[in-house]
């Protein structure tokens, strides 16, 4: 036995950044083809919104980010001369977590997506 010696952990933070540039234009290229031509209809949004989650998600597991849980939220609200504020509160480490965000509005509706690469050790 060595006494108690120190063994140091190759897993010290993420061996590969997460692609915040890559996960934006998922954001924007999902949200566009799904909402480019939709009028809001509340059923018919729910739904959407569940898909462009879906997709989202699936398409950012494919640029396989090792150790990163993601969490894809999507919200589309009715565009009336209203507002609305979103927020989100997590506890994460400010060094390897992060997120990527896309707004998206056309004549009848709004659409926030958010992406959450949470790292986990």
């Amino acid at each position: 036995m060595d006494g108690g010696a120190a063994i140091s952990d190759p897993r010290s933070g993420p061996s590969k950044r997460f692609p915040g540039a890559a996960v934006d234009e998922i954001l924007r290229d999902v949200v566009e083809s799904y909402l480019r031509e939709q009028r809001y209809e509340p059923a018919q949004c729910r739904e959407v919104a569940k898909d462009i989650a879906e997709m989202v998600k699936a398409r950012v597991k494919d640029l396989v980010i090792p150790r990163y849980k993601i969490v894809v939220v999507t919200h589309i609200g009715q565009l009336d001369e209203q507002s609305m504020q979103i927020g989100s509160r997590c506890l994460w480490d400010p060094v390897s977590d992060t997120f990527s965000s896309y707004v998206f509005k056309n004549t009848s509706l709004f659409a926030v997506a958010n992406v959450y690469g949470v790292y986990f050790e």
